[in-house]
């Protein structure tokens, strides 16, 4: 085929630091990718024109046709209508901001919003770590602790939006968490949480990656505070898995660089406390890295527009349906 012919898709990840944005092939194949600084304090409309301005290079050197680009972003999103709900106060003039609507004037094509950790999802579903399972509970570990699930080979989000959602899951401890509640998943598994718990232990003020150096070195209180993470993070698992039946959970953000810590914990957990169904869970570290929600709204701009096409192969190349769109929250944070 002649690659001014090609069909492209864009995926967009608006992060509260970073803007990431990727162009795919119909295969969902990267073609190409570029970033830029987030201005999360100068509006919606800013937001936007810079992830289209990083939008624009990409499709000046990357022949083809562009057929629809997908947004992912941090927070309440009502997906149906492509409008931001709720938004941290670290981004200003983006609660109610019209995404899609915005883009698609910009670019003339249909464009597509979902929560980022949603996004995530996708994206290990359709050409990530997971690819092709049917049933999958994502985690993305950042600055909080997000989730999203994938039941029956499509993106299942639950009548209020709140579906996977097991990081402000109660019954992990008693501190306080950034929402308002407490003893909530992510005051133990967050970066945010894994640097706060170290400086208790310590006195020390330090990042969850730098706690992270700290355990390779054999610091003993930085061990403790990953291996409190990964036995938490275990026992979320379990807790999904006896409510939904999962049977593969993948792990990713920027807390999952220190795979090397979290996994061992969790997979001691699991094997102490494993699954009603006596069957083991499939535990996997995402594979598309700071890719994958851009991918992942990518392939949701593809599914959308391809006619034919309703949900993400499976490893036998089958396809099956896909369901309605329904507002999603939380985030992946940083």
């Amino acid at each position: 085929m002649n690659e001014s012919n090609r069909t492209l898709f864009a995926g967009v990840d608006i992060g509260g630091t970073t803007t990431q944005v990727v162009l795919c092939d119909d295969e969902l194949t990267v073609l190409d990718r570029a970033g830029t600084t987030t201005p999360a304090a100068s509006g919606g409309q800013a937001m936007i024109n810079a992830a289209l301005g990083v939008l624009a290079q990409l499709l000046r050197r990357t022949p083809g046709r562009l057929a629809g680009a997908g947004v992912g972003a941090a927070g309440v999103v009502d997906s149906a209508a492509g409008r931001i709900l709720v938004a941290s106060d670290s981004f200003r003039g983006w609660s109610g901001f019209p995404v899609t609507a915005t883009v698609e004037d910009a670019l003339g094509v249909p464009a597509f919003l979902d929560n980022d950790v949603n996004a995530f999802l996708r994206g290990e579903v359709s050409s990530g770590a997971v690819r092709g399972e049917p049933d999958v509970l994502g985690i993305a570990l950042g600055t909080g602790v997000g989730g999203a699930l994938w039941a029956g080979g499509r993106l299942f989000a639950g009548p209020h939006g709140a579906a996977g959602e097991i990081g402000h899951i109660p019954g992990f401890g008693d501190l306080a968490c950034t929402c308002g509640g407490r003893g909530h998943l992510e005051t133990l598994a967050s970066g945010r949480s894994i640097g706060a718990r170290y400086t208790d232990r310590t006195g020390r003020r330090l990042t969850a990656r730098e706690v992270a150096d700290a355990a390779a070195h054999g610091d003993e209180d930085a061990l403790a505070v990953y291996r409190d993470a990964g036995a938490g993070l275990a026992r979320a698992v379990v807790m999904t898995a006896g409510v939904v039946d999962i049977t593969t959970v993948v792990i990713g953000g920027g807390v999952s660089r220190a795979w090397h810590l979290l996994e061992p914990a969790i997979r001691a957990r699991l094997t102490e406390e494993p699954p009603v169904s006596g069957h083991p869970v499939r535990l996997v570290r995402a594979r598309l890295g700071a890719d994958a929600v851009a991918v992942g709204a990518a392939t949701r701009a593809r599914l959308e527009t391809t006619p034919g096409v309703r949900a993400e192969p499976t490893p036998e190349g089958r396809r099956g349906p896909s369901g309605p769109e329904r507002p999603h929250r939380v985030g992946i944070g940083s």
